[in-house]
């Protein structure tokens, strides 16, 4: 039996999320149906993340067990023979046995895109925010910077999710907020995210950059572990699963640690 991890990317647009949905459809019905085309059965699939509806990825992984003998390199190719052209496999390689998509992660990487322009871009229609007010970039990073650290992000999930028991406590490992002409990147690095945690980060800034928060008010916003006390949740336009962190195998060592990003 052969433990195998896949690497694909795909545009969420016209998607309900990664996981398979009655009366919808999905990232994973998309790719578990290649994947039958390919070595004949479907697999227990385990993916890195739940995405929701509207959500890109860059980098999105997924594990399988199969005995099929196909070479990764053609699993790769043959994968991407049948799936829409909305999702591509980029690459296939052989894990070690306890290797798991989501349980052998050690971080994600999000981004989130704001088109800051008093005019559309209809070419970004669905893969950016449109945000015709002026952003303060400069403002904006200064702010993130007091979600970086451990904290527990009770204020910054849904409502529903913050009800049940758990740890919700997450380290922020970096976060930056960038210009490059009209275009505003959110980029926020994590051991793990909550639900909707990066949307109601992205639209407790969009407070800062009106006005109707300060920055130094973000860490009382925090402490307050009340969603309420949080900014709204930003649209699903102009998120992206940017880059996935793995140390792969059982083995500890950081030289076993891997990054799948661009």
């Amino acid at each position: 039996m052969r433990n195998i991890l896949v690497t694909i990317m795909y545009d969420g647009k016209n998607f309900h999320g990664w996981q398979i949905q009655n009366n919808a459809v999905t990232v994973q019905e998309e790719f578990q149906k290649a994947l039958k085309s390919v070595i004949g059965t479907v697999p227990d699939i385990k993916g890195c993340s739940r995405t929701d509806s509207g959500v890109h990825a860059n980098r999105y992984c997924v594990s399988f067990r199969t005995e099929h003998t196909i070479p990764c390199e053609r699993l790769t190719a043959a994968l991407n023979r049948f799936l829409p052209s909305s999702i591509a496999a980029l690459s296939a390689e052989e894990v070690s046995e306890d290797f798991h998509a989501r349980y052998s992660c050690l971080g994600k990487e999000y981004i989130y895109q704001i088109w800051n322009s008093e005019i559309r871009n209809p070419f970004l229609d669905g893969y950016a925010l449109h945000y015709w007010y002026p952003l303060d970039e400069k403002l904006l990073n200064e702010a993130a910077q007091y979600f970086v650290g451990r904290h527990d992000f009770t204020s910054f999930c849904t409502v529903d999710n913050s009800r049940r028991k758990g740890d919700f406590h997450r380290t922020v490992r970096h976060m930056s907020v960038r210009r490059d002409g009209h275009m505003v990147t959110i980029t926020i690095e994590a051991d793990g995210f909550l639900y909707n945690m990066v949307r109601i980060i992205v639209g407790t800034l969009l407070l800062v950059a009106q006005g109707k928060v300060l920055p130094e008010q973000i860490p009382a916003m925090i402490n307050a572990l009340d969603r309420s006390a949080a900014g709204p949740t930003a649209p699903p336009q102009g998120l992206y699963l940017n880059k996935v962190i793995y140390r792969k195998g059982s083995n500890s060592d950081e030289e076993n640690q891997r990054t799948l990003s661009e």
